[in-house]
């Protein structure tokens, strides 16, 4: 004799699966959260549109967001890899110094003013960002559209390299 699963059971199942693949890619996996060898807290990312969207959904719950991009198209370029060292304005004192891995940084700044500097290529952008309590800091960072993106994948040879190798 065989037994046929119920209706109710079937809902269920139905529901459990609709739920998973209604569920947004960031639910799944978010990038980690890192230490800066300062002690702040960092996270970085934003790599794809589902990371992206987590990183702006988040963004509101840490302190400060630093945003890098390369003025190219309508919606620009987001660099691989940008140096950030974050100082305190008044003293000077490194509270942060990281590599971004994506177009998005996210910090646990305490509250205060800092200067915060971007690198890419050699090319290094600064804004001065203000930290309040319960008021996140926003920085967006955009690199010139004849920025020289391809600087950042092949290290610059000096002309005695290049004439070395016949160029």
């Amino acid at each position: 004799m065989t037994t046929r699963p119920s209706t109710r059971r079937i809902a269920g199942w139905a529901t459990a699966l609709l739920c998973a693949a209604a569920a947004p890619a960031w639910a799944i996996a978010n990038p980690p959260i890192l230490m800066a060898p300062q002690g702040i807290e960092y996270m970085c990312g934003g790599k794809d549109k589902a990371e992206m969207a987590f990183m702006q959904q988040v963004a509101p719950r840490w302190a400060a967001t630093l945003e890098f991009g390369i003025s190219q198209g309508p919606r620009g370029q987001f660099p691989v890899q940008a140096k950030v060292r974050v100082r305190d304005k008044y003293h000077g004192q490194v509270v942060l110094e990281a590599q971004s891995e994506g177009p998005f940084l996210l910090a646990r700044l305490d509250p205060g003013t800092y200067d915060v500097e971007a690198t890419l290529g050699g090319l290094t952008l600064t804004q001065s960002i203000t930290v309040m309590r319960g008021v996140p800091a926003r920085a967006h960072f955009l690199w010139p559209s004849n920025f020289d993106m391809a600087s950042l994948l092949d290290p610059p040879q000096t002309h005695a390299q290049a004439l070395a190798k016949g160029e």
